[in-house]
């Protein structure tokens, strides 16, 4: 599902419009349809509710219009407050508010603080709120009347529906740009945008319906449009029944270059959650003095010693041995817990270029490409970088505050400029194609902002590389489980106490639940 800006969004109407013949008061009937259909599912006897409707003077309010008519045609007694003069509203907006004039809806006009004043009232009085005042195309914050508006609207105790956008928020930032109305509904239409999916913004949404229209799908089929939505029907395949003519070689081995004193358990959990995702054979190569502890933490890992430093990290000096065992492997994970150590630092930057497998790269591996990041152009196989906010920051030399802030931008074009996918990990994790697309993951949840919790998803993205053909897919597929494993384990457990550990532990039963779909 694509997620648009408000300019990309105008330019899909504008084509329905225009080129294919579809009426803009066809697609405004649509939309306050929709809104009624929800209101429908809400309140069952939505005729006994006080329902009160704020209009703007643009295509929103034209919606709110078309609510107030088939609320009013089935016996309710809608209150419309308009918040402009009626002759201010134009075009398909004004069809309608004629319309509704004429079968004998009262509209409000409110042009003043005064004006507002007189009618509050009817805001604090309500049992449902449709909040229809500003569309998608908002880029400045509400203020003077229309502050005042929303402000009253959040103090109401009404249930508040927003039409396609909670009035106040811009629907191409994620970012709050000034006050804006609390929802408990929004019934985006056609497609969400920017603001639904992301906090803060996200946060003012309330739960989120995208409504159909009748927009033709294919004017969603276009390169341009690079944001989407990962839904669960398109990661599905990855997760049918295996065929029984089959054994372990045939899903892949794996080699995990992981450990170092204090840190085993991040060798350990990646290697556990690629065995759960499926590897057929996962080998950990750690610290000569690290093996034993990951040895006795899971009998179903192979390990393979490496030379160490007096610190106890992996030293430069396994070089050689890493190369000869990656040799029949199918891809190789490298980073989690071999901290920075100047050998071991030594060991990443000159093995890298030397890999001719798919690589995942976490962790301290990514620390230490910071340091040389255009290594990452010399490559020779697909990599996938699995970093956290703080770890792309240091990929790009920027805090992680503008990380952060400036994520849709930065993802896409580190991608792109690199050659590689990467994976930002995070509430809403993003999934960045080397041709610039980027995938939102809709799963997971502030549980999992834990320790561990990175380790295990790149074990498990490495897990679904050695068994799919398709690259992007099956990281879409193993962020996806990944979000779901703890989403079912929050919710058995709660946030709090959730843990990596829970994460791999769940695993099962996300496969399970979308094995039999």
């Amino acid at each position: 599902m694509k997620v648009l800006t408000s300019k990309q969004m105008k330019e899909i109407d504008r084509t329905a419009i225009e080129e294919i013949g579809i009426l803009g008061p066809i697609l405004m009937e649509n939309a306050g349809l929709q809104i009624v259909k929800r209101l429908r599912e809400k309140f069952p006897n939505v005729r006994n509710e006080k329902v009160v409707i704020l209009a703007g003077k643009g295509n929103n309010g034209g919606d709110g219009f078309v609510v107030a008519r088939h609320l009013y045609n089935e016996g309710s007694d809608p209150c419309v407050l308009l918040l402009a003069s009626k002759g201010e509203v134009k075009g398909d907006a004004a069809v309608n508010l004629k319309i509704a004039d004429k079968i004998g809806i009262k509209i409000n006009e409110i042009c003043t603080p005064k004006d507002w004043n007189k009618q509050k009232e009817k805001v604090f009085l309500s049992s449902v709120l449709v909040d229809a005042i500003f569309g998608t195309g908002l880029a400045q914050p509400a203020r003077g009347l229309y502050e005042t508006v929303i402000e009253d609207i959040n103090r109401s105790k009404a249930y508040k529906i927003a039409v396609d956008i909670p009035s106040g928020l811009s629907s191409d930032t994620f970012q709050i740009i000034g006050p804006c109305v609390k929802a408990d509904l929004t019934v985006t239409l056609a497609a969400p945008k920017i603001a639904h999916i992301f906090p803060p913004a996200e946060e003012c949404i309330g739960e989120l319906v995208v409504a159909d229209i009748s927009v033709p799908g294919y004017l969603f089929d276009n390169d341009n449009l690079k944001l989407e939505l990962v839904e669960e029907e398109a990661i599905l395949s990855y997760f049918k029944r295996r065929k029984k003519d089959t054994h372990k070689g045939t899903y892949g081995h794996l080699f995990v270059l992981s450990g170092s004193i204090g840190k085993t358990g991040a060798a350990v959990m990646a290697g556990k959650a690629a065995l759960k995702m499926g590897a057929g054979l996962v080998t950990v190569g750690t610290p000569e003095s690290c093996l034993p502890i990951v040895a006795r933490s899971s009998v179903e890992l192979m390990t393979e010693p490496l030379p160490e430093t007096s610190e106890k990290t992996l030293s430069s000096d396994a070089l050689k041995k890493v190369l000869n065992l990656l040799e029949g492997k199918d891809a190789l994970l490298i980073g989690p817990g071999i901290s920075t150590n100047k050998s071991t630092s030594e060991l990443v930057l000159s093995l890298l270029p030397k890999v001719r497998v798919p690589a995942v790269v976490d962790a301290d591996a990514l620390n230490i490409l910071a340091s040389k990041p255009a290594l990452l152009k010399s490559l020779h196989q697909p990599v996938v970088l699995t970093p956290h906010p703080g770890e792309f920051a240091r990929l790009l030399n920027l805090s992680t505050k503008d990380v952060v802030e400036k994520k849709l931008e930065l993802v896409p074009q580190f991608a792109e400029k690199y050659g590689v996918h990467l994976v930002l990990k995070g509430y809403r994790t993003l999934i960045a194609a080397p041709d610039g697309r980027v995938f939102i993951n809709p799963t997971g949840n502030p549980g999992m902002a834990t320790a561990g919790s990175g380790d295990v998803l790149s074990g498990m993205i490495a897990s679904m590389m050695i068994q799919e053909k398709n690259l992007l897919e099956s990281i879409l597929a193993a962020v996806y489980i990944h979000g779901l494993s703890g989403d079912i384990g929050a919710e058995k457990l709660g946030e709090k106490p959730l843990t990596a550990g829970d994460i791999i532990r769940y695993l099962p039963s996300g496969i399970r639940q979308l094995e039999i779909k």
